[in-house]
């Protein structure tokens, strides 16, 4: 395995998207881990930036050709994955992969990397907080955010399974925090 790699995992609206942007002003030798997924790219989102946007279909083939580090059907016909190309490509520039994933794709990449990886939990301070960020963001239908909703109520049971736990009270106060946590863990062997 080349190296160290960064996972930041959290409940849809937990903050997680705007602490890696930061850490990735913030700490030169990270790379953004581009995730591939088949839903449909979002008005303000860029294919190749911030997802790999791919139909269902060529999804599956990839599945089945093994060219995914780790995938995950999320939601019925809904898939997101880190495709192997993605590290190679990170590795390559001599970077370390830093991912913005959900709570299963986190705990399978932690899986996969080991101690080489440093996994960090991002929580909401409550259910509560989490859905007026979601209703803020005025993207999703009232089905969509119960389903969130729902899924991050779940999600959060798993929070001890990763290295770190920042509770999201204070989004500038922790992302000192987390600039701190990563660059230890870059630092030392």
């Amino acid at each position: 395995m080349p190296g160290k790699a960064i996972i930041v995992s959290a409940p849809s609206g937990a903050g997680k998207t705007t602490i890696v942007k930061h850490l990735l002003g913030a700490i030169p030798e990270l790379a953004f881990s581009v995730s591939a997924c088949s839903r449909v790219k979002r008005n303000e989102e860029t294919d190749g930036r911030d997802y790999y946007f791919i139909s269902g279909d060529e999804f599956r083939k990839k599945i089945a050709l093994d060219e995914f580090v780790e995938w995950q059907e999320v939601y019925p016909g809904s898939y997101y994955g880190t495709l192997k190309s993605e590290m190679e490509r990170i590795w390559v520039q001599g970077n370390t992969p830093i991912f913005d994933v959900d709570v299963v794709g986190g705990l399978n990449l932690k899986n996969y990397f080991g101690s080489e990886a440093l996994a960090i939990f991002i929580q909401p301070p409550s259910i509560g907080e989490l859905e007026n960020r979601l209703r803020n963001r005025a993207s999703e239908s009232e089905e969509t955010l119960r389903k969130r909703i729902d899924k991050a109520a779940y999600e959060i049971n798993f929070a001890s399974r990763f290295d770190e736990i920042i509770i999201n009270d204070d989004l500038k106060l922790k992302c000192i925090e987390i600039v701190t946590l990563v660059s230890s863990f870059l630092t030392h062997s």
